[in-house]
């Protein structure tokens, strides 16, 4: 019976274990292109099956934190490729996300002080980008009022992402990610509390809500072939202004019908219930999700499927035992324990992760995580 420690053959990928390493922002790139540090980084942890690398955005329109290495510059590809080369030499594999964050930006971020874009020019009351405040400081501030992207102009935002694959896979990644989860560009079309367009990618359907990810999709894979793409998904999902519709499982089983057409890797879902309390009498959303992806099941049987969020080593072994998940990602566990394979397959103990360095920039809170060392008997 498989577990977490089984192999997995993800597409043309063969994963020594079903751990996943998941896309985390860290912030530890001034100028935005990838570090030393980041290299170290990776590399300690490339005894992880998959590594999905931090997202990446795709243009600086799609940027929404400061000292968030991109994918959209020569620099950039070649501070990748540094990583990819030193995770590859440590019999890892690694595949990219690639991100655009829509309304989540700040105009101190963007190129000229412009507005973000967006599927509306409704703004994100309450959610915080990583920009410069009043005082030009790096801080936590407000998400800026974004401007709706014309019909015209998503060809354009289409073809950055088509673009941003091209550069992952010269930067020599197993793959990429769309990060279409946790209230970005993609959920900010997807979501009929969000889009409140009126042309051909508005929430009058299924099919004008899900058209931005199908056609990203589709030009992704039509340029590096639909077995290195992936997509992460946030069905009942509620971070940075999401709002959860009636017909949520609708949407996404139908979605799902539509990726499974359309052969891709795999889908990727990050449970969030971890991050609120759950009302009484409430069904939790870690629930939801998992009848979801049992349905997934039945509609796209040759897509892996992956989970992470709340995630521990009971949790993750009996997902996969029970066919729910072929792969797991562990996210802040990732942060603190370089070795979480070693960890979680002979019952170590954890490093614990230190928050308040999750995103102050330098080496310390980043790479200086120990190793285990086993104490002499």
């Amino acid at each position: 019976m498989a577990d977490l420690f089984t192999p997995f053959k993800l597409s043309d990928l063969q994963l020594a274990n079903r751990v996943v390493m998941p896309p985390m922002t860290r912030s530890r790139a001034p100028d935005d292109i990838p570090t030393a540090s980041m290299v170290t980084y990776y590399t300690q942890r490339a005894s992880a099956g998959l590594i999905i690398a931090e997202g990446s955005p795709v243009s600086r329109e799609g940027q929404g934190y400061l000292y968030n290495p991109g994918i959209f510059m020569p620099e950039q590809i070649e501070g990748w490729r540094r990583v990819t080369e030193s995770v590859h030499q440590a019999g890892g594999k690694i595949i990219l996300q690639l991100w655009h964050v829509g309304r989540i930006s700040h105009t101190s971020i963007q190129h000229n002080h412009l507005a973000p874009v967006s599927s509306t020019h409704r703004l994100a009351e309450g959610v915080m980008a990583f920009g410069f405040n009043d005082s030009g400081e790096p801080d936590f501030v407000q998400s800026s009022v974004p401007r709706a992207l014309d019909t015209s102009e998503i060809k354009r935002v289409i073809s950055d992402f088509r673009q941003a694959a091209v550069n992952a896979v010269e930067a020599g990644f197993d793959g990429v990610e769309l990060h279409a989860a946790n209230g970005y560009l993609f959920d900010q079309f997807m979501n009929p509390f969000i889009n409140d367009r009126q042309d051909e990618y508005g929430a009058q359907s299924f099919t004008n809500r899900m058209r931005f990810t199908l056609e990203v999709v589709d030009a992704v894979s039509d340029t590096i072939g639909p077995q290195r793409v992936g997509i992460r998904l946030s069905p009942f999902g509620v971070i940075n202004g999401v709002s959860v519709p009636d017909d949520e499982e609708a949407i996404f089983l139908e979605l799902g019908k539509e990726l499974a057409q359309r052969s891709i890797s795999f889908i990727h879902v990050m449970d969030q219930t971890g991050f609120f309390n759950t009302p009484e009498g409430v069904k939790p959303t870690s629930d939801l999700i998992k009848e979801l992806f049992i349905q997934w099941r039945s509609v796209a049987a040759d897509i892996a499927l992956m989970m992470d969020g709340s995630m521990n080593l009971l949790r993750a072994n009996h997902l996969i035992r029970t066919g729910v998940v072929d792969l797991v990602g562990f996210g802040q566990a990732y942060i603190a324990n370089p070795d979480l394979v070693l960890r979680l397959q002979h019952g170590y103990p954890l490093n614990a992760a230190d928050r308040a360095t999750y995103y102050t920039g330098g080496d310390a809170g980043y790479v200086d995580y120990p190793f285990y060392v086993k104490k002499e008997a």
